[in-house]
This record gives C-alpha cells, sequence and structure tokens, in this order.
C-alpha cells in the first residue's frame, strides 16, 4: 500500500482534516514541523508501522488539510481526530511546530498521552535570544511582507543547516523535500489573512506538572535556541531526559532517518503499555 491509499480525512466543522493512518498496534502520532506536512516523516512510517499504529496529521493550514476560518488550537484539532477515532492514549512524537503540539496536548487533553518525544522546541511559548535566529526570523518577515515566496522559503530553508553549516553541506534531498512541502503549504495562504491560532496559556509554568515520560531527541548543530528550549522542558518534567543526532540540525528525522528510526523504536520500547 502507498502513502497516498493511506490517506484519510477527518470532517470537522471548520473543515476537513488529513491524516495517514497505517499499522497496528500501541498508537504512535508523529507531528510535522511547521509549514510542513506529513511527508516529513516518510522515512519513519514504513518501520514503526510494522509494530504500531501510526497516525500522521497534516496541521490545520498545512499540507492537504483545510484553512482555519475561526479561532482554533492545533492540539484541540489533534485531540478531535484522536477522539473521532476512537484513539488513544498515544505517544506524541514531534518535530518544531510538531513538538510544540505534543506538549500542548500533554497540557490539554492528558488523557490522550502516554508519553512524549519532542525536537528542537519545548512549549508553544518560543523564545528566540541567538543572534542568528534574530536575523533569519527578520529575513522570512521581510519577504513574507514583499510577497516574495522564494525568498522566504530561501529563509526558512537556513534552519535546516542550522548556524553552522551552508545549505550546499546539507543533503540535496532533504533540502528539496523541505522546500517542496513549503511551497505547498504556502500555496494554501493569501498572505494577507488573519492569523486565528489561539495560543494554549502558561505552557512553561505548567509543564512541571506534565507526568508522563519526556524524550528530547535534537540535532547537535541545530539552533541554539531549539536545543536550549527542549533541554528546559527535559529539565522541567518529572520524567525527561535527551539524546543528541550528531551532524544533524532542525530535522533530524529526515537528515539521519536510521538513527532518530532506531532512537524512538528504542523508546517505545520502553515506554508502559497502555
Amino acid at each position: 500500500m502507498n502513502a497516498a491509499s493511506e490517506l484519510k480525512f477527518f470532517e470537522t466543522e471548520d473543515g476537513r482534516l488529513v491524516h495517514r493512518d497505517t499499522g497496528e498496534g500501541p498508537l504512535l502520532v508523529l507531528l510535522h514541523g511547521g509549514f510542513l506536512d506529513h511527508g516529513m516523516w516518510d522515512d519513519q512510517v514504513p518501520e514503526l508501522s510494522r509494530h504500531h499504529r501510526v497516525i500522521v496529521p497534516d496541521a490545520r493550514g498545512h499540507g492537504g488539510s483545510a484553512n482555519a476560518t475561526r479561532p482554533f488550537r492545533h492540539t484541540d484539532d489533534l485531540a478531535a481526530l484522536l477522539r473521532h477515532l476512537d484513539a488513544g492514549p498515544a505517544v506524541l512524537a514531534g518535530v518544531s511546530m510538531g513538538a510544540a503540539t505534543a506538549v500542548d496536548t500533554a497540557l490539554e487533553h492528558p488523557d490522550l498521552v502516554r508519553a512524549l518525544v519532542v525536537g528542537g522546541a519545548g512549549t508553544s511559548e518560543p523564545e528566540f535570544d541567538d543572534p542568528w535566529a534574530q536575523g533569519v526570523l527578520p529575513a522570512q518577515a521581510r519577504a513574507l511582507g514583499a510577497g516574495d515566496i522564494e525568498g522566504w522559503i530561501d529563509a526558512f530553508t537556513l534552519f535546516v543547516a542550522g548556524p553552522h553549516r551552508t545549505l550546499d553541506e546539507v543533503d540535496h534531498e532533504v533540502v528539496a523535500r523541505v522546500r517542496e512541502m513549503a511551497a505547498r503549504t504556502l500555496s494554501k495562504h493569501s498572505g494577507g489573512e488573519a492569523d486565528l491560532r489561539v495560543p494554549v496559556p502558561d505552557t512553561w509554568a505548567r509543564a512541571a506538572g506534565i507526568a508522563v515520560p519526556v524524550l528530547a531527541v535534537n540535532g547537535s548543530i541545530d539552533a541554539v535556541d531549539h536545543l536550549a528550549m527542549a533541554r528546559r522542558l527535559v529539565r522541567t518534567v518529572a520524567d525527561g531526559r535527551e539524546v543528541i543526532i550528531e551532524g544533524a540540525a532542525h530535522h533530524p528525522n529526515m537528515e539521519k532517518p536510521d538513527v532518530f528510526s532506531r532512537i524512538l523504536g528504542d523508546f517505545l520500547a520502553a515506554v508502559p503499555a497502555p
């Protein structure tokens, strides 16, 4: 069965949400980064779905999922999907925005979560203090304000390389996949629409109450801020630890898929059965 044939659709009051659903066993949900889609997990799904039911959603406004027309929270969309499927509790594994959604779900819908795996993020209240990130983020904003889509994608993909490499030093297939997903998501938006996301409040203050195991899987050459946020999270929760993947930046599951899959598989085997 190919990936396209595994795509399913969840009709909400605010449009259709797309998700991939394959395999049988304990539930694992893989959550993509901002402006990407379920395709960022293509390297992991075939192996992980041998022993798990793997659900890989496209977040609202990303990939094949509908744009928002009313205020929303990604965590509530995920919770609605899992309850619609009568599925859970799940191990939630996310990178970047997906990691933040996973943590939000542990805070807002704890009955649906039995463990977390995060990469390159802490909670949905990010903090960027490093000069490198403070240079890249305004470049994205300037390009978007000018309607320069290619310029925005050029700036966005700098996070693929991180502050210690050029994009020429990154696997060209990884860069191409990220650019393709970002372009597909951006094509869904006019650029002038309102941001209807509703923040989850007090996430850092509440994170100490997360009781499930939390694993941070970070690329060794990710941006300083991304590493710091993930490390702050695992120091804050009751049961947290970090594993580093050498030679990878913000998307370690794409750059080092075999290493990432092994780390995730070992963690899943150690998580108590639901």
